[in-house]
């Protein structure tokens, strides 16, 4: 048996091609999934099974589009209300593969059909697939049914984790379907695998306790739920539209993206932040083409009714961002601005810019003379406790919308996060929504505790 892991860094999202002797098994689908059939054309082995560990909440898997290109049964935990054609997965199931076999685990908590598959060779445990039930370092949020409460959620997850995945051999390698960033868990480590040894001995979650300590534990500081996140499950449960059904993304003229602005959608930047802080399109908001672009997209923006335009540096941006937010099922694209900003200036439109300062100078600038001064610490409250800048005030970037309202319209508003991406994107919706006089703190939080470090304050 062969294990293949494909890692969409983007998502912090981990995939697994398993082969023998010329069968292969797909396990957790990105919506991409052209890069599993032609490795399994590489290798001359023939994909028959897909299977999801449970119905995803942070991307659209591509199981169905792979299944009507493969030929493959996909698989799923029962009682998941999957409407496409597919096989049940219940306790103790087994998936023949090669000479290998492939056992379902019911292992509800994170999701309340969530599955965990074991490979087995020769009979003995070698490898298990945990999905969003047992990462390296964490295990999954339990906050993700519409029936179940977060505690009920916990203490299934509880059980699962002491009465089956605990009980494999500890050399049982353990291959998650996240890593570190992802959104379904809070201290992931970015490793690739593990062992259920290993994470009984270090993941925090696993240490001995009793079920109601655990749910205490993992509910106690549960971070909010992004929104989109039960419209991803709602699509995966549906089966996602293959992405050459997709419409194309047109070019629009500076005068097409102006009607398609006035008329609600959504001019998204994807360019460089110091691009787009030089010059933008009034109304415009900067997510940037890198780190968890789609994801934050789709928590600012959502996924159900969001049509956005593309602002990009070329061509090649605007593929990878439409590749990107399909991803996370964001599909309505409008259209892109042909010829990037230089052709929205030479047709003679306005632009604004946004002002920096480097965050070694943040604390002399707010107690410096002039008008009314505000410093948006946009971090997770989670964060802001290991460390904050005095006179800062937080409001957290997911949280932002909903709370302008808090800010002084008249202040002077500088923004800062743990390192610069999402003080630029907080600042480009602050500057969208109407606040005159908006700063952008490049390096945060990060460079202003090395430029200070005898002054730094824990937030109370």
């Amino acid at each position: 048996m062969t294990i293949e892991r494909f890692y969409l860094g983007c998502l912090a999202h981990a995939s697994y091609l398993v082969y023998d002797a010329g069968e292969a098994a797909v396990i957790d689908p990105q919506r991409d999934v052209a890069i599993y059939i032609e490795r399994a054309a590489e290798l001359g082995v023939t994909i028959r099974w897909i299977i999801e560990t449970h119905l995803h909440a942070d991307f659209v898997s591509g199981h169905l589009e792979l299944a009507q290109h493969t030929g493959a049964t996909i698989c799923i935990g029962a009682g998941s209300g999957a409407t496409f054609n597919h096989r049940e997965l219940r306790d103790g199931d087994e998936i023949p593969l090669g000479t290998v076999t492939l056992r379902a685990l019911s292992t509800p908590g994170h999701t309340e059909e969530s599955v965990c598959v074991v490979a087995l060779e020769a009979g003995e445990p070698k490898a298990v697939f945990t999905g969003d039930t047992l990462f390296i370092g964490d295990v999954g949020r339990p906050d993700l049914s519409p029936t179940k409460t977060p505690e009920q959620l916990a203490a299934m997850l509880y059980q699962s984790l002491h009465t089956k995945l605990l009980t494999l051999p500890g050399d049982t390698i353990v291959y998650p379907a996240h890593g570190a960033g992802s959104l379904c868990g809070r201290s992931m480590s970015d490793d690739a695998s593990s062992t259920i040894a290993r994470e009984q001995r270090t993941n925090y979650a696993l240490q001995p306790m009793t079920s109601e300590e655990f749910v205490h534990l993992l509910t106690g500081d549960l971070p909010p739920r992004p929104a989109y996140f039960q419209d991803e499950v709602a699509r995966n449960r549906a089966g996602a539209a293959p992405l050459e059904e997709l419409p194309l993304v047109s070019e629009l003229t500076a005068d097409g993206v102006a009607e398609a602005q006035a008329a609600g959608a959504i001019v998204l930047d994807t360019r460089p932040w110091a691009k787009f802080a030089a010059a933008h399109i009034p109304g415009s908001i900067n997510i940037a083409l890198a780190g968890q672009f789609a994801s934050w997209a789709a928590r600012l923006l959502g996924i159900e009714g969001a049509k956005v335009v593309l602002v990009a540096e070329d061509g090649a941006a605007v593929a990878e961002a439409r590749m990107r937010l399909a991803r996370v099922g964001l599909e309505s694209v409008a259209g892109s601005l042909a010829g990037g900003i230089m052709s929205w200036i030479d047709a003679g439109r306005p632009v604004e810019a946004i002002d920096q300062i480097p965050a070694s100078e943040v604390s002399d600038w707010l107690v410096s003379g002039g008008d009314k001064k505000t410093l948006l610490d946009v971090r997770e409250l989670s964060e802001r406790a290991h460390g904050a800048i005095p006179g800062s005030i937080s409001i957290s970037l997911p949280e932002l919308q909903a709370h302008l309202s808090q800010l002084d319209p008249a202040a002077s508003i500088a923004v800062h996060c743990m390192g610069g991406y999402r003080s630029a994107i907080a600042a480009s919706m602050l500057q969208a929504a109407g606040f005159k006089d908006v700063i952008n703190v490049t390096g945060g939080y990060n460079a202003w505790a090395l430029a200070n470090s005898s002054r730094v304050a824990t937030a109370s």
